[in-house]
């Protein structure tokens, strides 16, 4: 990697895709990650450093027809005052109410969360438990070229994921969730933001007549990437919500976490917040 050359700001998606092109662009968008990891030296500016905010196209969270789009330089405090979103997924503005402090939630982009591809991203396992796509753009053969990828496939690792350097997420999408989707967030730490996630789950599903159907269960901060917890999730496929079906989904969460000790919290405190954060979710859910 270079330092940085040039300086860009382009106000059209065209003009930014061609700047990346050449896969040596560093995207800035609330610059909330991008800032502390270039000053401690974990991430090195590319030759060019591409300026995204003001292109148009971007930001907005629109809800028409049967899917929700949510550009992906819309802030985190955009999301969190969304009155659509509060109607149609509020599970993403109560992660939104927990996202780091105001001023950061006014900087940073729901797509830099993503791309950031931490563990611990905040919006990450909400948008999982609505089963999101991510768009991505490209500049190919003299035209603005997408392709959508399931957030669940989008992350390979701590720091890594599918996008291709030439690539720019543009939006994340999911399907309008039904009327009698439920899905609930719970986030550890002692303070209710400014706290680095230790562990973070979502679950979500359709309840009716006092059963799931179409469960989906996502961790942060228990694994390499976000993930899917399958166990779970058919702990919970089909059963009544009761409390022997909380005590299964419980029980199976050992099988789907691989936390680690780091600075933060050891691998068994990890494990045990997770198993304690499905049962009050679920309880939540079961109280709906």
């Amino acid at each position: 990697m270079h330092e940085v050359t040039a300086y860009l700001a382009p106000r059209r998606l065209d003009e930014a895709l061609q700047a990346m092109a050449d896969g040596d662009a560093t995207v800035l968008c609330g610059g909330t990650d991008l800032a502390p990891q270039t000053e401690s030296g974990t991430r090195r500016y590319r030759a060019k450093l591409l300026n995204i905010r003001r292109v148009a196209g971007l930001g907005g969270i629109a809800a028409e027809g049967d899917e929700v789009r949510i550009g992906a330089a819309t802030t985190i405090t955009e999301i969190r005052r969304d009155p659509g979103l509060a109607r149609i997924a509020p599970v993403l503005v109560e992660a939104a109410e927990h996202f780091a402090s105001e001023q950061i939630r006014n900087a940073a982009s729901v797509g830099g969360n993503i791309c950031n591809a931490s563990p611990a991203g905040d919006m990450i396992p909400p948008l999982l438990v609505l089963g999101a796509w991510v768009e991505l753009a490209c500049w190919q053969d003299g035209a603005v070229q997408t392709r959508r990828v399931a957030l669940e496939r989008f992350f390979v690792g701590p720091g890594k994921t599918v996008k291709r350097p030439e690539e720019l997420l543009k939006a994340v999408v999911f399907a309008r969730p039904a009327a009698d989707f439920v899905a609930r967030f719970r986030k550890s730490g002692p303070r209710p933001a400014l706290e680095i996630s230790t562990v973070s789950v979502a679950i979500g599903a359709r309840v009716a007549g006092g059963r799931l159907s179409e469960a989906r269960v996502a961790m942060g901060s228990v694994a390499p990437t976000p993930l899917r917890a399958r166990h779970v999730e058919a702990a919970l496929e089909g059963k009544p919500l009761d409390a022997a079906t909380i005590a299964a989904a419980v029980a199976a969460t050992t099988d789907d976490v691989k936390p680690i000790d780091d600075v933060r919290a050891s691998a068994w405190y990890r494990g045990h917040l997770a198993r304690v954060f499905v049962e009050e979710v679920l309880h939540e859910v079961r109280g709906n």
